[in-house]
């Protein structure tokens, strides 16, 4: 029976790079692999159709004799360039290696030699804080008290008893992993015993029996930048929870979250707020007071201001952290109806109405454009 061409086996063109070949392979192998496939002869025939394909086209020696020549290029009976090179194995492995994670969930060694035990990176932590408006505005200094695992002070991060040490583990002689038989094929997996680390401990630590970690409050300085907002982070590098087996430590993300404020609301790096005025002051005008981060400020307004006009302090806002220059104060005007008023009061809020129907609607040009309207809507 006529062999197949391995291209078309694995189902790529001939320019095909070896990213291509080892994709269009594991494709295969995932499909048609005899555990996946028990008692399935044809499966097992195309599953070992597709290795000899994926094994000759990543030799480039056996590559450029098929190319050439076709299966005479590669049949070592016929002398034309066969032979099992290196690199094609090599290749293999690399590819099956992945494979074999897939189908069984764990990562099969390329070849021979140890693995060293895995290093992982500590968790990041975060911490939310609660700070001031005026806190926000200036920046400070702090200290705050964090739960954090850190290494055991006693065996100073060792897992043993002081006065011992860890030993290599005898089941994968230290190197993490064990190398496991399935079927006819041959794959590396972590150590079940030391569970990938290399070692055992036969005399654990009292203090933290053996994790080489303890649970504890750590007290640690944050610097609160000036014009820090609302659900910004402080990043503390480092200072997360450490490594294992070496690898590096995480970090702690401080959270910031304004509590709010009885006169400003922030929005940006601008500041707003409700300015309560008399009826007497809005109508007469003249100079008020306005509370600001930085003390007080003043402005002038003019005769017959209304409820909702807005007048903008430039400056008297807040430098966000990467800002130029300060945000603006944006106070809006809100007149204030008398309340509680007294006997004579009323007498004179009446006689002043009345004087001011007997000018027409000169005194309320708004009342005059709204009844306006009010007419045209109704015909």
């Amino acid at each position: 029976m006529a062999k197949r061409d391995f291209y078309d086996i694995l189902g790529v063109q001939k320019n095909a790079t070896d990213d291509d070949l080892k994709k269009a392979y594991r494709k295969m192998a995932m499909k048609y692999h005899p555990d996946r496939n028990p008692n399935n002869a044809d499966a097992e025939a195309k599953f070992k159709e597709a290795k000899e394909a994926y094994e000759m086209l990543t030799d480039p020696k056996k590559r450029s004799a098929y190319d050439r020549y076709g299966h005479a290029g590669v049949d070592p009976n016929m002398g034309a360039g066969g032979g099992g090179g290196a690199g094609g194995f090599n290749d293999f492995s690399d590819a099956f290696g992945d494979i074999f994670g897939d189908i069984f969930g764990g990562r099969a060694g390329g070849g021979g030699g140890s693995r060293q035990s895995q290093m992982y990176r500590g968790s990041d932590l975060k911490y939310n804080m609660e700070i001031t408006l005026e806190q926000a505005a200036k920046g400070f200094d702090t200290q705050i008290r964090v739960p954090v695992w850190d290494n055991c002070g006693t065996c100073s991060g060792s897992g043993a008893k002081p006065g011992t040490k860890p030993e290599t583990c005898s089941t994968c002689g230290g190197s993490g992993a064990v190398r496991m038989t399935q079927g006819f094929f041959s794959v590396q997996q972590t150590c079940p015993k030391c569970h990938g680390t290399g070692k055992m401990i036969p005399h654990p630590c009292h203090d933290c029996e053996g994790l080489g970690r303890k649970k504890t409050n750590k007290t640690l300085e944050v610097k609160v930048p000036a014009g820090i907002d609302d659900g910004m982070r402080i990043r503390l590098s480092g200072k997360g929870e450490p490594g294992v087996n070496g690898g590096p430590a995480g970090d702690l993300y401080v959270e910031v979250h304004l509590k709010e404020h009885s006169v400003f609301q922030r929005d940006g790096d601008d500041l707003h707020c409700e300015m309560p005025i008399s009826f007497a002051a809005a109508a007469l005008g003249g100079t008020i007071e306005v509370p600001t981060l930085g003390g007080k400020a003043s402005f002038d307004i003019p005769e017959g201001t209304q409820t909702g006009k807005t007048f903008r302090l430039r400056g008297k806002g807040i430098k966000g952290v990467r800002s130029s220059y300060p945000g603006d104060l944006f106070c809006h005007i809100v007149v204030e109806t008398p309340v509680r008023l007294s006997e004579r009061q009323k007498e004179l809020l009446k006689e002043f109405e009345l004087s001011c129907t007997a000018d027409g609607d000169k005194h309320s040009p708004r009342a005059k454009g709204w009844m306006d309207k009010v007419k045209d809507f109704f015909g």
